[in-house]
């Protein structure tokens, strides 16, 4: 594997040293992958204090002297070096208590979460690979270094980076990781409002979304749980045959990898089981749904700490995702100066995959006037 010439020298720098030095985890990865790494991360033999001796003319930091990690700014750009360690005891299930630092690459690369993840590259471009992370990256495999339980319970974030990754790379998760994760998924509550929020947006547009979402609804519903009520609550409807989570999931598959897009059919129907009523013919029906699910998804949003550009306008696209523009030019204006335009395009997104109109659905043309006390951008 080449390495990049600004990554070289750090590498060159600590071997001269006497060092060990590597590029390591995700870098490696997606350097495998044949994408471009945002970041090059180092681990290395040296301390921190070592670290710092090998870069006399670049400005250094401490980022995490503890854990051993030494920011390295080169031609403008910082460069994450850690001394190779193990980790004690995680009593918060987020990080350890204390590290201990190690000699030994392959000892440092057994602490890391994913076999994906736990490889090393050196400055002769041999890739140090202990726990198989190339096999399962040819075959599409998530999987826990070594015990998947301990690996959950020594840091539960890695329950939904677990599930990130798979809905990113598209990849499956082997069973012993599959079934630790939702086991240990009460576990969650340990982790921030906002690191759940992180993971939860990059999650939602990776092209294995829809399908993580079907498949761990029950480790999602931990972080989200007002999804649940929505799991396998039939609808009685002529033009809904599916029940509310699963035409969730089937709306979600068909949109765009737009985030707020993605969070909007996520989010659309949660309101349609506490607004469900059947007349007496037993259609159902869910009369002001979209209410219902937009304070839904404001109370969610909050809980999560999200930023107010997303949770305005993520809920503005749930409250009118049921709503029909008018057909006229000067109507179309009128609700683009409303939504702006890349919204509106988003609104038609939603309304595309939740559904064709159905005979009683009203049509563009039949919709002329802006709903009342539509949000402002």
């Amino acid at each position: 594997m080449d390495l990049p010439p600004a990554t070289q020298t750090i590498l060159h720098r600590l071997h001269s040293a006497g060092h060990e030095a590597y590029a390591v985890g995700g870098c490696v990865r997606d350097a495998l992958r044949g994408g471009t790494p945002h970041d090059w991360d180092i681990c290395t033999s040296a301390s921190p204090a070592e670290i710092h001796r090998c870069f006399p003319d670049l400005r250094t930091v401490d980022t995490g002297a503890a854990h051993g990690t030494v920011t390295v700014i080169l031609e403008g750009a910082p460069y994450e070096v850690t001394t190779f360690r193990r980790d004690g005891h995680y009593a918060d299930h987020r990080r350890p208590d204390e590290v201990q630092f190690v000699r030994s690459l392959e000892e440092d690369l057994a602490r890391r979460d994913f076999t994906i993840n736990a490889m090393a590259v050196g400055s002769d471009g041999v890739i140090r690979d202990f726990h198989g992370g190339q096999t399962d990256l040819a075959q599409g495999i998530i999987r826990c270094v070594g015990n998947p339980v301990a690996r959950f319970q020594e840091d539960a974030l890695r329950i939904l980076r677990a599930l990130r990754f798979a809905a990113v790379l598209d990849f499956t998760l082997e069973p012993a990781t599959a079934q630790a994760a939702c086991e240990q998924k009460a576990l969650l509550q340990f982790v921030s409002a906002e690191r759940i929020y992180a993971e939860l947006n990059r999650l939602l547009v990776g092209p294995g979304a829809a399908r993580v979402l079907r498949d761990y609804t029950e480790i999602i519903g931990v972080v989200l749980p007002e999804i649940l009520p929505c799991v396998g609550f039939q609808q009685h409807n002529p033009c809904h045959y599916e029940d509310v989570w699963s035409h969730t999931l089937t709306a979600f598959a068909q949109s765009q990898p737009d985030r707020l897009v993605r969070w909007a059919l996520l989010l659309h129907d949660l309101g349609k089981p506490e607004t469900f009523t059947m007349d007496e013919n037993g259609i159902g029906h869910f009369k002001e749904h979209p209410i219902h699910s937009r304070q839904l998804a404001e109370d969610i949003f909050q809980r999560l700490h999200a930023d107010r550009d997303t949770r305005t306008r993520v809920c503005r696209l749930v409250l009118y995702h049921d709503a029909w523009p008018p057909g006229t030019p000067a109507g179309i204006l009128r609700w683009q100066r409303e939504f702006g335009l890349d919204d509106l395009r988003r609104l038609a997104e939603v309304r595309r995959c939740d559904g064709p109109p159905t005979p009683t659905t009203p049509k563009w043309p039949r919709c002329g006037p802006l709903p009342p006390g539509l949000p402002r951008r």
